[in-house]
């Protein structure tokens, strides 16, 4: 059968707009150099590095992008939290160097050093011993790089308490398990406001793993450009959906494979899903509007 909309099976030609991946300045697994080298080697022509609550990843990505003949787009995956659930917000075309944006992606960051923390706690009063200061260790080193669960979930495989990231996640780590602490974050619309404050366009991401789409129309109001339609945890319907709902809101779409190289969030590889060339023209424009 074809490929889900956004997906590109091997025979495809076509560019390859990859606009959400990580690196080891958050939870990726690659370093910008080798998440750029891999997009190279996946055929992508257009990539986001979009990690969460840091943009140290943005300088790094972009001159590897520039070696390539990649084209670079600077973003970032911001949390919120409303009615206790979490909504990432992706900015794109963002000013990484706007101090006011910096400031809040400190606080950000060291709210999510506090989190790992209670969460090793919450571990241990379930006998489960991890080193936390080796756990955070890169954040130690680096305070721009940014903590969060899958350290500690991967802490846990080293540790042989459990057998993938992903059965980490499944007993102690989401929400309703043992160990989950919740987040501390400013709500969606605050969060639209500094990207756009930081030059940005503001998507929310993978609105299918939200699963409140009723707040959607409230957030277009509140200053949201665009839906995240193509996603590798969202399927050619739910695509189809946030495509519509989008265009009846006036939002744009953005896109992406969302590719950590790490097996709990499967993504197998960068472009693996893309956004359509037409509709990253039309989110440029968008971009072009804001400014």
């Amino acid at each position: 059968p074809p490929p889900a909309p956004g997906r590109h099976s091997a025979c495809e030609v076509g560019p390859l707009i990859d606009l959400h991946t990580h690196t080891t300045a958050s939870d990726g697994r690659r370093s910008p150099a080798s998440l750029v080298a891999a997009a190279a080697a996946a055929g992508v022509t257009v990539l986001g590095v979009t990690d969460h609550d840091t943009v140290a990843g943005c300088g790094p990505a972009a001159a590897a992008c520039a070696d390539a003949g990649i084209e670079f787009v600077p973003g970032i995956e911001l949390t919120s939290v409303r009615d206790a659930a979490d909504v990432h917000v992706l900015g794109y075309f963002i000013d990484t160097a706007s101090p006011p944006l910096v400031s809040f992606l400190a606080d950000q960051r060291r709210r999510r050093v506090d989190r790992v923390r209670q969460m090793i706690l919450r571990l241990a009063m379930s006998g489960v011993e991890l080193d936390a200061d080796a756990v955070l260790k890169p954040g130690i080193d680096d305070p721009a790089t940014s903590a969060g669960r899958p350290w500690i979930a991967r802490a846990l495989v080293k540790g042989g308490y459990c057998a993938t990231t992903g059965e980490a996640f499944e007993r102690w780590l989401s929400r309703g398990r043992p160990a989950f602490v919740p987040r501390l974050a400013p709500p969606p619309e605050d969060v639209f406001a500094r990207i756009h404050a930081a030059g940005g366009v503001a998507s929310i991401a993978h609105p299918g793993l939200v699963g409140r789409d009723e707040w959607i129309p409230e957030f277009a109001e509140a200053g949201l450009d665009a839906l995240e339609a193509y996603h590798t945890k969202q399927d050619g319907e739910q695509t189809a959906r946030y495509i519509a709902l989008a265009d009846r809101l006036g939002l744009a779409v953005s896109g992406g494979s969302d590719y950590h190289g790490d097996e709990s969030h499967g993504a197998v590889s960068p472009g693996s899903v893309s956004l359509p060339r037409a509709a990253y023209d039309a989110f440029l424009r968008r971009k072009a509007a804001a400014r």
